[in-house]
């Protein structure tokens, strides 16, 4: 027929590259290939592998005459007797279950009660009895099966003897279902051997039962040819309407065979004209499809066979960033395209392995940029070095997690930090010629071996270089900042349009696509499934196929693109900032598939950002423990202590302006510097207060407690501190015109008569005053030890004057009432300037520290009760002396009396005495004191006398020594109002 001889569809030629297994007719022909797994019956998502075995498949009109994979069939006992199993299963279902399965016990039913025997207790004992007839009824009578055994062996036995049991015999032996001759019941039924002799010797008898036996299945043949016969004629007319029947079937199935081989005919050349061509348009579409995919998957093949020595060029230029984008992109690729492909089955390995080799190499490059940045001169400008380079390898360190980077730069930051004080000393020795460098090797003693001004320009140097320093660890480490607030922001934005993205793709409806282009679709996509084909055709009508490819790039774009920019050698910052960019960009591929996953999370980057922090407060603590080192190194030998006061307060304000410097700079209040300096201040307060200490009782024991003259400075001095400056006036220079002394210090309208002490213990509080001014710190222990002094000035005050001390350090005679005024009155001056020191320290200290202010109260009263004491003391010599005189007193003429006449002269001394010491209001209330001494005793003598204020003679003379009395002191300066009232020596009358 010619439809054996068609092309199977869809292929038009009939060689042996269509990829089917063809049986034809002639063996000589046939051709083999390799047989294709069966095409699924309703694919789905059917793939190109799927859609070709569609098109191959055997056709059942082009190939009714040859084998196809229709034609096979199985065998069941073959399938059953598996010979490869290892054992054969008890269950034949159980062969779908696979070779490992077990059978497992079920478990009871919770909702079943537990039988056991008990339960059928009672049924038991109820059938008992009929179990008992049952069984003795089995033993009466014999079953079916053996009854008819009986009867078989009967007949056969008495079969050959009774010739009128045929059709009994026949009916029970021969047309027995079971009938067959291997069993030996039926066998020896059939042939009775038994009836002859087993001897071995041939009988009469023998022969006889032979010819018998032979006779009887001759007649048995017979009767059954006679029953066929029977039958066939009883039925002979449906047997020939069968045969009929069968011819007239054997026809109609003719003809029906010939208009199948037509139509089949027809429809193969159907198929030959007007499918084949548009068949094999498809199947070449599809071919040149398959082809630009192979084509694609070479170029990405090529392009990841090329990522080993992009990433090594990238990393010859230190784009560490583009070759971990790249060995990321180069993963990702691997993972997804270019999976299971056998040449690049060590390519992950070796990535990895460069990954590892890329992160040391970030480590060590970091730690010479650290190192190299650090330890560059410090008099370059404050521009951060390679701020790319060093962005770069920030960002490649954070998309790494290698968040302990900071260690590296505190580490070299610490040893920078040394070679800044070791070159500085080296820099200053190396300029003066006493210290020999050879000899002195150690930079603590060559610092030692330096003048004060010489180490104090040192210090200063010190100051100014880790200013540097701190300015330049501080930009540093702001660039740092940036890239992680940078990472970080990016890490937000990224959640945020994945966010919005997966609401958009939620609530978007998506446009239908019509059939064709659904076809056109499944037939020209290059991914594994039909749904992904529909999705890209939708996209594509939505949106005309430029915004949604360009905002989705894939891990192929992405390496193509990588691999291009790391091919140009000559853009190395610009690729790194491309990169790293790119990197931060939400919607690019590296952005969200690949970095997303490797940058550090939200809390670990603030983790990193405080501690970005904390370094800098480390650099601030760092440099002043350095400084501490030179500032002690300085100290050892004491040679800080026996600074003169103005030298330590340049050291004081130069620490004070460092501390400051890096407080505004690093916003840290380090306290390793100022410790060190109060140490030093403490033991400069001590050595301060000893020296001046010292001086003051050297001074107090060789002062002769005369009136001295006061120099113009000093007058000027204390004009200052009543503008309310309290500090030491500027040296004026020599050659200004020189003014003569004073003989009072006027201060505030009133005239102090000092002595030379007390001028420079003005002079010397005032230092006090000055060292709190340029050292705040020390205001606490410096007042203590002002308050010291004054008490001591006091005391060896009173121990020279009260106590007459003078008369044995100094040699004077005797303590006159004028030394007496004149330590009054200086005590007097220091009482008048202990409120203005105490305001001026109230200004230095804080309120908690407002408690110390009560010495200055203590001070107060000492002194105070010191100036009565000289007060009463001077009283006392003039009570002395007016006992001593009136005791003699004797009211007789001539008048006035000598006794009068000795006192007022005294008076006249006294007054002559402190006129010009103490002030006019002093001098009243000390002369009224004296005068109600004198009364006191004037009035005893009178008693004692018996002299009455009765007008008499005697009365009349005292009359007269007490108006001469009266007239004298009132004539004395000051003294003119003086109400003496001395009435009060008469006793008043009862």
């Amino acid at each position: 027929m010619a439809s054996h001889s068609s092309s199977p569809v869809p292929h038009p030629s009939s060689g042996g590259s269509e990829g089917i297994f063809r049986k034809d007719r002639d063996p000589s022909s046939r051709q083999y290939r390799p047989v294709h797994s069966l095409p699924d019956v309703c694919p789905k998502e059917p793939t190109g592998e799927a859609t070709r075995g569609l098109c191959e498949g055997p056709s059942v009109v082009a190939d009714q005459h040859r084998w196809t994979v229709y034609n096979s069939k199985v065998n069941l006992p073959a399938a059953l007797n598996d010979p490869r199993l290892a054992k054969r299963e008890s269950d034949f279902f159980t062969k779908s279950w696979g070779l490992d399965f077990a059978e497992t016990e079920v478990m009871p039913s919770f909702y079943l009660p537990n039988i056991t025997k008990e339960h059928f207790g009672p049924y038991l004992q109820e059938t008992a009895q009929r179990e008992k007839i049952h069984e003795r009824c089995k033993n009466i009578c014999p079953n079916k099966d053996e009854l008819d055994a009986v009867s078989t062996h009967i007949i056969f036995r008495s079969g050959f003897q009774n010739e009128y049991l045929p059709n009994v015999w026949l009916k029970q032996i021969f047309m027995k279902p079971d009938f067959a001759l291997d069993d030996p019941t039926t066998f020896n039924a059939v042939l009775p051997w038994s009836h002859f002799n087993s001897a071995g010797r041939k009988s009469s008898r023998d022969m006889a039962s032979s010819r018998l036996l032979q006779e009887k299945l001759s007649h048995y043949l017979d009767v059954v040819e006679v029953s066929i016969a029977r039958q066939i004629s009883l039925r002979s007319e449906a047997f020939f309407h069968a045969m009929s029947s069968q011819h007239e079937l054997q026809d109609r199935l003719t003809e029906t065979a010939r208009a199948v081989a037509v139509l089949r005919g027809r429809t193969a050349a159907i198929e030959r004209i007007m499918c084949e061509g548009p068949l094999r348009a498809l199947r070449q579409a599809l071919t040149r499809s398959n082809c630009a995919r192979l084509h694609n998957k070479l170029k990405l093949m090529a392009a990841v066979h090329q990522s080993q020595p992009t990433v090594q060029l990238l990393l010859s230029t230190s784009e560490f960033v583009g070759a971990l984008e790249l060995i990321a992109t180069t993963k990702e690729v691997l993972q997804q395209e270019l999976q299971g492909i056998h040449s690049f089955r060590h390519l992950g390995s070796q990535l990895c392995e460069m990954e590892k080799l890329i992160d040391k190499m970030m480590v060590e490059d970091f730690s010479m940029y650290s190192r190299s940045d650090l330890s560059r001169s410090l008099e370059d400008d404050g521009q951060v070095m390679e701020k790319d380079r060093l962005e770069s390898l920030v960002f490649g360190l954070l998309r790494q997690r290698k968040l302990d980077f900071l260690d590296i730069y505190s580490d070299e930051m610490i040893l920078a930090a040394k070679s800044i004080v070791t070159q500085s000393v080296v820099d200053s020795v190396s300029q003066i010629e006493e210290i020999d460098t050879d000899i002195v090797t150690k930079l603590a003693d060559q610092m030692r071996l330096m003048t004060f001004p010489q180490w104090f320009e040192l210090l200063k140097s010190v100051f100014e270089n880790f200013i540097l320093f701190l300015k330049r660890i501080k930009a540093t480490l702001s660039v740092v900042r940036n890239v992680v607030l940078e990472a970080l922001d990016s890490n937000q934005k990224s959640r945020l349009l994945e966010r919005a993205a997966a609401g958009g793709l939620a609530e978007a409806p998506g446009t239908p696509l019509n059939q064709g282009e659904a076809e056109l679709a499944y037939l020209t996509h290059e991914g594994l499934f039909i749904s992904d084909a529909l999705n890209d055709a939708q996209l594509h009508l939505g949106a005309g196929g430029g915004q949604e490819q360009s905002s989705t790039v894939g891990p192929r774009q992405a390496l193509s693109r990588l691999d291009g920019c790391g091919s140009d050698s000559a853009s190395g910052t610009t690729e790194s900032s491309s990169s790293r960019e790119h990197a931060f960009q939400p919607g690019g591929a590296a952005g969200i598939s690949s970095s997303e996953d490797m940058m550090p999370s939200d809390l670990e980057l603030g983790r990193v950002a405080n501690n970005i922090q904390e370094l800098l407060y480390t650099a601030s603590d760092v440099s002043h423990d350095r400084c501490v080192k030179v500032l002690m190194a300085r100290a050892k030998d004491g040679s800080l202590e026996r600074l003169s006061s103005a030298e330590f307060v340049f050291l004081s304000q130069a620490v004070e302006g460092f501390v400051k410097d890096t407080e505004e700079l690093c916003c840290r209040r380090s306290v390793s510097l100022r410790g060190a300096l109060q140490s030093q201040a403490n033991r400069f307060v001590h050595r301060f207060h000893e020296e001046r200490k010292t001086k003051l009782s050297l001074l107090l024991d060789n002062e002769r407690w005369k009136q001295a003259e006061v120099p113009a400075e000093f007058q000027d001095l204390v004009n200052s501190i009543a503008d309310g400056r309290i500090t030491l006036p500027e040296r004026k220079p020599q050659g200004t015109e020189e003014r003569k002394p004073s003989d009072y210090l006027h201060i505030d309208g009133q005239k102090y008569a000092v002595v030379g002490t007390v001028l420079l213990l003005i002079r010397i509080f005032l230092e006090y005053c000055q060292c709190v001014n340029d050292i705040p710190s020390i205001s606490t222990d410096m007042l203590t030890r002002l308050s010291d002094l004054l008490k001591h000035f006091n005391s060896r005050s009173c121990q020279l004057v009260l106590g007459a001390g003078a008369l044995q350090v100094v040699g004077l005679k005797t303590i006159t009432t004028k030394n007496l005024a004149l330590a009054s009155r200086c005590l007097q001056l220091v009482v008048h300037y202990i409120p203005v020191i105490r305001a001026h320290f109230e200004t230095k200290l804080t309120p908690k520290q407002y408690s110390v202010l009560r010495h200055f109260d203590h001070i107060t009263k000492d002194y105070s009760d010191h100036i009565a004491e000289i007060s009463a003391k001077l009283v006392s010599i003039m009570d002395s002396m007016f006992e001593k005189v009136l005791s003699k007193y004797e009211v007789k003429a001539p008048m006035p009396s000598a006794c009068f006449r000795n006192v007022c002269k005294q008076m006249a001394k006294m007054h002559e005495a402190l006129y010009e010491l103490l002030p006019e209001e002093q001098a009243q209330m000390l002369f009224l004191r004296i005068n109600a001494s004198l009364k006191i005793h004037l009035k005893r003598q009178l008693a004692r006398l018996g002299v009455h204020h009765d007008g008499g003679p005697q009365h009349g003379l005292v009359t007269v020594d007490v108006a001469f009395y009266t007239e004298n002191v009132q004539s004395l300066r000051t003294l003119e109002k003086l109400d003496l009232n001395m009435a009060e020596i008469w006793e008043q009358k009862r």
